[in-house]
């Protein structure tokens, strides 16, 4: 199998399952459902990082489109702020007794 095989049938079952790209470690639990062994396309490509940059570069799997997004509901008016009682004026500070000289 080569290469350029590898990387199709790598992004048609991602196509298929729907995901953009998939962590080593989740590709490696799908065992024999996966169409390439992980250790071959490691082999032939170094990384995982780089199986999957050239899967993109070479068959981009097309995104779905995100769903529509259902439109906002309308906030609520804040409820106005209660009035604080008026504080008291301050105390003025009494004055210190004259010293005597």
């Amino acid at each position: 199998m080569t290469k350029h095989m590898m990387l199709k049938a790598l992004s048609e079952f991602l196509a298929a399952r729907g995901v953009e790209t998939i962590s080593l470690a989740e590709y490696k639990a799908l065992g024999d459902k996966a169409p390439v062994k992980d250790f071959l396309l490691r082999r032939a490509f170094g990384t995982w990082v780089r199986v999957l940059s050239n899967m993109h570069k070479r068959f981009p799997v097309p995104a779905k489109p995100a769903p529509k997004a259902a439109p906002a509901p309308k906030p609520t008016p804040a409820p106005a702020p209660k009035a604080e009682a008026p504080k008291p004026a301050p105390k003025p500070a009494p004055k210190p007794p004259a010293a005597k000289e």
